[in-house]
């Protein structure tokens, strides 16, 4: 593509007296640069990419977007860097999520949960329809993969390297709807700023990544950014906070207020029932076979999304009523003793779990929950999950949970403050030995929760992201249980 046409494209024009060019990509790691590149220089929190314009030039650079020039001459000189990067992405791929219905999902919790629920509601209907998510990216039902045969997921807003690309893959997939989240992350550094949504769908606001925004009003100017890109919002007004955002916006908004939740049939651990009155007036049943109130929360905002957007109420009905759930969430891996598998690493999410689990309990049943916290991520929450874990569940059991360059001691010690000291808890920093503890010492008709990971298969520790996986740490430990293995040490 001519240099000229991609920045016209992006909303920038070719800079007086250089001379147009044909460019073979785009890329912001100077390391990937190839003859013929456009290299954007990315000012990020550890290294500066404008250190790096010289290296992307020796490594053939045809052209830079920048910040600051650094004596370069065959650049353009922006304010903001990464807007730049991800205007010129869509631009590169041809504006592909133009040609479909984009909804972008935002929240604290509950955004994978609902972009799935959304995503099996148009699928149901007949929709060619792409994820893009923290567990998985998929086109209809089959899930995209990376050229090494991988499922696509990591981040939960892709960087624009690749969001990009997935959509366009998407596009020339046949894709006519697409369903994405959207992090405050990926806001606050202008992943999505080409991008309009038919719909914003906004679930909560507690407390995370307070690291990053500073404070919560912050942190929901961040959230508020993704309606000034839609068309309409779909707002979770069960909060203070969603209701002031519907308040303040400009746009049309689909509310989900208390009162349209009311009917509330069946609650337990085959999941749940109710009635949700749409905004027309009509009550429409629902029943989801995912335990707990925020399936309840989610399916509401994914079904009035869903008929806002001229979806049948009766296909909204049939999809949720077969919806399997998303992979790491309140995911059952195991029976006497229970062992469910969940992401939540929030105070509110962690909350939620353990009143669902306590709801579907019976009186005989402990509940003991492992978790620990992330390092280099918002220290404020550590605490408070140690209070709500010891004041919700029977046992609590330390561990690590992705410590990169802290000390998992430390950490460990920040969420034990929180913990009380009058009930039983344990701290045992390696999380493969706190999962063989947990599920070798259970009874049979004991619930043990493994928060905080979920689908996550890695571990990471300094800048070292290993393979992990809990699910077959829990296997070992039960065949260790029916004495079928013997390399398991239960006797921490």
């Amino acid at each position: 593509m001519l240099l000229s046409v991609l920045l016209a494209a992006a909303g920038y024009a070719l800079p007086a007296g250089i001379k147009d060019r044909e460019i073979t990509g785009i890329t912001s790691d100077s390391r990937t640069v190839r003859d013929g590149f456009l290299f954007v220089a990315i000012r990020g929190m550890r290294q500066d990419g404008n250190a790096f314009l010289r290296d992307a030039f020796r490594r053939g650079a045809a052209f830079a977007v920048c910040e600051r020039c650094a004596g370069c001459s065959e650049v353009l000189v922006t304010e903001n860097a990464r807007a730049a990067l991800a205007r010129l992405l869509d631009a590169w791929y041809g504006h592909p999520a133009r040609g479909m219905t984009l909804i972008g999902i935002t929240g604290t919790n509950g955004k994978t949960s609902t972009a799935t629920m959304l995503h099996s509601i148009f699928t149901h209907a007949g929709l060619r329809c792409g994820l893009i998510g923290t567990v998985e990216c998929r086109l209809g039902e089959e899930p995209m993969l990376t050229e090494g045969s991988d499922p696509l997921s990591n981040m939960t807003t892709p960087d624009p390297e690749q969001l990009y690309a997935l959509l366009a893959r998407m596009r020339d997939g046949g894709a006519t709807h697409a369903v994405m989240e959207v992090t405050s992350h990926a806001l606050a550094l202008d992943k999505v700023v080409p991008l309009c949504f038919e719909r914003a769908v906004f679930t909560n606001l507690t407390p995370d990544h307070l690291d990053l925004h500073g404070d919560m009003e912050s942190y929901y100017l961040e959230k508020r950014k993704l309606f000034a890109m839609a068309k309409g919002g779909v707002i979770s007004c069960l909060s203070p906070i969603g209701e002031r955002l519907a308040d303040e916006l400009d746009i049309p908004v689909w509310r989900v207020e208390r009162g349209m939740l009311d009917k509330l049939e069946k609650r337990g651990a085959s999941g749940v029932s109710f009635t949700l009155q749409l905004p027309s007036g009509m009550p429409l049943p629902l029943e989801i076979p995912v335990p707990g109130d925020f399936s309840v929360e989610n399916g509401a905002l994914a079904a009035i999304t869903a008929v806002s957007l001229g979806i049948s109420p009766t296909a909204v009905q049939e999809a949720l009523s077969r919806f399997p759930g998303v992979r790491g969430r309140m995911e059952r891996v195991s029976q006497q003793p229970t062992v469910l598998l969940d992401y939540a690493h929030t105070p509110d999410a962690l909350e939620k779990l353990l009143r669902t689990v306590r709801g579907f309990c019976e009186a005989r049943q402990r509940i003991t929950v492992l978790f620990g916290c992330g390092g280099d991520r918002d220290p404020s929450k550590r605490r408070e999950m140690g209070r709500i874990a010891s004041a919700l569940a029977d046992l609590v059991i330390l561990t690590s949970d992705n410590c990169r360059f802290e000390r998992c001691e430390d950490i460990l010690r920040e969420i034990l403050r929180g913990v009380d000291k009058e009930k039983p808890y344990r701290v045992i920093p390696d999380r493969r030995a706190a999962i063989l503890y947990a599920i070798g010492t259970a009874r049979e008709s004991d619930v043990i929760l493994l928060a905080g990971k979920g689908h996550e298969n890695y571990e990471i520790q300094g800048a070292e992201r290993r393979y992990f996986s809990e699910k077959e740490i829990v296997a070992e430990a039960l065949a260790a249980r029916r004495g079928e293995g013997q390399d398991a040490d239960l006797s921490l």
